[in-house]
């Protein structure tokens, strides 16, 4: 049986943070919505009630009885959660006189199991709009701040706590700490959770469930997909079969190596090279979700045409992660689109296959700690993330042969510097966009009129945010010098500053 703790979501940016956390801490967690809460199982042995952006006082939010788990499971109620818990058992919270956003430091900290070896002054990450400005007769503060006295408390006769603060971010000091005091010393939790234990479940899980039936996958080269793949031939073997297809705008020679290191991996895998049918669709269009929605559509009649040649299938895998998953049942209900999805979210809906989904509640980090566990090639593994639609979304404008040429070679030549440089592996994703000017430029006594190409290169945990990467002047001096004497119809090339948010990592 698998220990979980369970996050109910009110809707804070943070509380994938939580999440995430507690995995760190090898601490199985998941995210429920408020709006959609489970029924509860033998798994659940905690719960943490999150932030929100809301006010308790808005009555945007509903009303949740938490008496079915006060007492029963240990609670720790975050920010909202602990407003929640105050001003439903008779409290009041009030609009704060003094907004506290950003760093405070603990002014008095009671010694209790939660508080564990936190010192007074710890620094604590605030971020609310709202006061706990008096608390019930069976409360009592466990720690204060200089602005704000209830900055915890807890709830006497049960395993219930609440703090103010958010415990998740990285600003609050200890607040891990505060965390592992919480699942290891209240609700003593065994931290058992990892890559390990998640392969062993998960292959198992798969057997009983697919047992003889035959599966079908479509493989991208990415991580998600290619972990997926792992998994499930570890699980049914040979009634696995990956689809690969090669859409024409993969990067340069992407689709033979990648297609090499899944034959060497044992999984049974079918390449298709579609090139020719996917340019062809995309000719003439430049609106990037008409793109998107010409890319998904051409894969789907190329998977499809592909998957009939196969007998007796029953099941379509997807290699989706677990923020797919949380956003697309959020507080408010699905997530605002963005931009569509990668390009097999119809694929369930026009094939009628039952869906098998084996990394559905991971992180994108953990999904590469699986894949390490597995003894999964690097070739796939440490592979940057790359969107589904490739190169459409990295050229600005209508797509031809040409600019796919010019801007596969550019990338390549980016992507072959920083892995000799050994900068690749501090960048989570980098690539080269193809923009829909021109500009003069001089080369030898002749003026040219030729295209600029831009690079883009990232930090990120799990690219929900995404920083611009610091790459040294000299670096990227050479690799703009590379490209302009090397891909001819170059003649410039600049760099993108812009952090996600609020400009997004990909350019389309």
């Amino acid at each position: 049986m698998e220990e979980k703790v369970l996050i109910i979501d009110f809707g804070s940016q943070y509380t994938q943070l939580i999440a995430r956390r507690l995995r760190e801490l090898h601490v199985y967690s998941e995210i429920h919505p408020c709006t959609h809460l489970p029924e509860l199982d033998n798994e659940v042995k905690a719960i943490i009630l999150s932030g929100s952006p809301y006010s308790v006082n808005d009555g945007i939010l509903p009303a949740i009885d938490l008496s079915q788990y006060r007492g029963k499971y240990p609670i720790l109620g975050v920010c909202y959660g602990a407003q929640y818990l105050a001003q439903s058992n008779g409290g009041k919270v009030t609009p704060s006189k003094i907004r506290e956003y950003g760093r405070a430091n603990l002014s008095a900290v009671n010694d209790t199991i939660l508080f564990q070896n936190i010192d007074i002054n710890s620094q604590v990450w605030m971020s609310h709009g709202d006061t706990i400005t008096e608390i019930p007769d069976n409360f009592s503060i466990i720690a204060s701040t200089h602005d704000v006295k209830v900055a915890a408390f807890k709830i006497e006769g049960e395993p219930t706590y609440a703090i103010q603060f958010h415990p998740e971010v990285t600003h609050s000091t200890d607040g891990t700490k505060l965390l592992e005091n919480f699942v290891k010393n209240i609700a003593k939790l065994k931290q058992n959770w990892d890559a390990e234990h998640f392969i062993d479940r998960t292959i198992s899980e798969l057997k009983s469930k697919l047992q003889n039936d035959k599966v079908i996958l479509g493989l991208s080269g990415g991580v998600d997909s290619s972990v997926a793949a792992v998994l499930l031939h570890k699980a049914i073997g040979n009634n696995l079969t990956g689809i690969f297809i090669d859409n024409g705008l993969l990067r340069k020679n992407e689709f033979e190596q990648v297609l090499e290191a899944y034959k060497q991996s044992g999984i049974n895998v079918v390449g298709v090279n579609a090139k020719e049918k996917f340019l062809t669709a995309l000719k003439g269009i430049s609106d990037p979700e008409q793109k998107r929605k010409t890319i998904g559509r051409v894969f789907i009649e190329v998977f499809d045409e592909e998957a009939h040649k196969i007998k007796d299938v029953k099941w379509l895998a997807q290699g989706t992660i677990y923020p797919d998953v949380i956003e697309s049942v959020s507080v408010k209900g699905p997530s605002a689109t963005i931009k569509s999805h990668h390009n097999v979210g119809g694929l369930p809906e026009h094939m009628k296959l039952q869906i098998v989904e084996p990394l559905r509640m991971l992180f994108k980090d953990e999904v590469r700690e699986v894949g390490t566990a597995l003894g999964m090639s690097s070739v796939i593994l440490n592979r940057h993330p790359f969107p589904g639609p490739g190169l459409a979304i990295r050229i600005i404008g209508d797509i031809t042969a040409e600019k796919v040429s010019i801007l596969q070679e550019a990338d390549a030549i980016f992507i072959h510097e920083l892995k000799e440089q050994d900068l690749y592996k501090n960048v989570w994703q980098a690539g080269a966009i193809f923009l829909p000017v021109q500009s003069v430029g001089v080369m030898g006594d002749e003026r040219t009129y030729q295209h600029v190409i831009c690079l883009r290169a990232v930090t990120s945990v799990d690219g929900m945010t995404a920083d611009w990467s610091h790459l040294p002047y000299n670096f990227l001096a050479d690799v703009s010098n590379k490209i302009i004497n090397r891909v001819k119809g170059i003649n410039r090339v600049v760099y993108d500053i812009s952090s996600k948010p609020p400009a997004t990592i990909e350019w389309e």
